[in-house]
């Protein structure tokens, strides 16, 4: 789905628009459909595509229903795709590419979970209505029969769609009882097109938000990252406060609503995040301009470790002192939880722990040891860093906030200078352990790697030095150590 909101359409416009991107992709729909119905077989492009479609946003990925089942479905597509696939067979699907399209055939089904299972049962249904009715929204539950191109709504989805409402096909307990983690995806797309979610499915979600426990960590996470790309994540993460589900999938997050903030009393810590997280929404160009989760993830929970080292002082004082330590490990220990790669994990709590060392910089009187400092802390995300710490300016004081940016201004600046000069991003000591040995005259050992911590030190603290200045400082330094 397109990363953009979607703008309000009325039913004569989405029917001018389905009908122009079903000419568009003609030929495989109508070439695959008739395949399907010379062997007896019904076919149905299906959800997404259709919704996609009707909104003049589709994609390379075409979704397909069908009464065939997969075996059925493979021998059909044999010879008329380029590749073939069946990793989703279990589940009744079969994929497959044909030129730039991306193809998946999956046999009519009604899936539902085990109140104590994660996984679902997978049955095969009979009908294409039966089908449609087990899907999440009545937006993604309309079809086009091919190759006749017959449109199927059985729920309303156009009106839906041209209403920018999220509903569900039946009552939202059923279709939340079936699947749990469409309560989620409500959430997210109300992030990515703009929709309002029905009232009666915000009261399911609300019921039976403890539901999404049964639903597996990738998935919860997979759903999670969709929604922060989104491009109103605020809609989505509100939505799951209010109903709960964030107490349950990220709890940190409507902690923070119960906090207050020193520095901004007139808002609670919750609204100063996602007042954070559109601020760094705003800065991605200097990233490139593509959603980035890890900076918007990296704004979302910088200040999760506020509600842990809140402290009240003297005079009416609330302070959070260290809540950057606190909030990089309660973030690592979330994002574990949720599966995220390793990579992942280190770059965003890396920015939480970090997202407070500009504030030591005052007026500028950081050394040039301590800019290099900051730099070698943050490595690869120093950019990010730089995008974080201007988002997390929320002040109304116009004065401060102008003062806040030409300070960070300045940083910025010393960087590049620093950068051109020293290479800042690659810091290293001026010898390295092959001549640390050689010049000491030791082997391999713990003793290498303390020479090694001191040259760091020094190139850190003093800049650059020759060979020559390196080895001298050296021997000054094991001689001192031996002695």
């Amino acid at each position: 789905m397109s990363d953009a909101v979607l703008p309000p359409l009325t039913i004569v416009e989405i029917q001018r628009r389905v009908g122009a991107e079903l000419d568009r992709i003609g030929s495989v729909i109508d070439e695959l459909g008739a395949l399907f119905a010379e062997a007896g077989e019904e076919l149905a492009l299906v959800g997404g595509p259709v919704r996609d479609a009707m909104i003049g946003r589709l994609q390379e990925d075409l979704d397909f229903t069908t009464s065939a089942r997969p075996e059925v479905t493979e021998r059909l597509v044999a010879g008329w795709a380029d590749a073939v696939w069946d990793m989703g067979r279990d589940f009744g699907t079969i994929g497959c590419r044909k030129g730039e399209w991306q193809v998946e055939i999956t046999t009519y089904r009604s899936e539902t979970y085990d109140p104590a299972s994660r996984k679902p049962d997978v049955d095969f249904g009979d009908s294409l209505e039966g089908d449609l009715g087990r899907r999440d929204f009545s937006v993604n539950s309309m079809a086009v029969r091919v190759p006749g191109r017959e449109f199927v709504d059985p729920f309303g989805g156009i009106v839906d769609l041209a209403e920018q409402v999220l509903r569900t096909p039946g009552a939202p307990e059923d279709s939340f009882s079936d699947d749990p983690l469409r309560m989620m995806r409500a959430a997210r797309f109300a992030a990515q097109l703009g929709f309002t979610v029905a009232p009666e499915v915000v009261e399911a979600m609300t019921a039976m938000a403890g539901r999404i426990e049964i639903i597996s960590a990738e998935r919860v996470r997979d759903e999670l990252v969709k929604l922060v790309r989104a491009p109103h994540p605020r809609l989505g993460l509100t939505l799951l406060v209010e109903t709960g589900l964030a107490a349950h999938v990220l709890p940190e997050l409507p902690a923070l609503a119960l906090e207050r903030d020193e520095h901004h009393r007139h808002k609670d810590v919750y609204e100063h995040t996602l007042t954070v997280l559109e601020q760094s929404i705003d800065l991605e160009h200097r990233l490139g301009g593509e959603p980035d989760f890890i900076s918007r993830f990296a704004a979302l929970m910088h200040d999760v470790g506020k509600p842990r080292t809140r402290r009240f002082e003297a005079g009416g004082i609330v302070t959070f002192h260290h809540h950057d330590v606190v909030g990089a490990k309660l973030t690592r220990k979330r994002m574990q939880a949720l599966r995220f790669s390793n990579h992942d994990i280190e770059a965003v709590s890396r920015l939480v722990e970090l997202h407070l060392r500009f504030h030591g910089y005052g007026s500028g009187e950081w050394t040039d040891s301590a800019v290099r400092r900051y730099v070698r802390d943050a490595g690869d995300q120093l950019e990010r860093l730089h995008i974080l710490t201007r988002a997390d300016c929320t002040t109304r004081n116009q004065r401060k906030a102008d003062r806040l940016r030409r300070t960070y201004d300045s940083l910025e600046e010393r960087i590049a200078r620093l950068g051109e000069e020293e290479e800042l991003a690659s810091i290293r000591p001026d010898l390295d352990g092959n001549q640390i040995m050689g010049i000491l005259g030791i082997g391999p050992g713990r003793e290498v790697g303390e020479a090694y911590a001191f040259l760091l030190e020094l190139r850190m603290d003093e800049g650059p030095r020759t060979a020559e200045q390196a080895e001298a400082a050296l021997r000054a330094w094991w001689a001192a150590r031996s002695s």
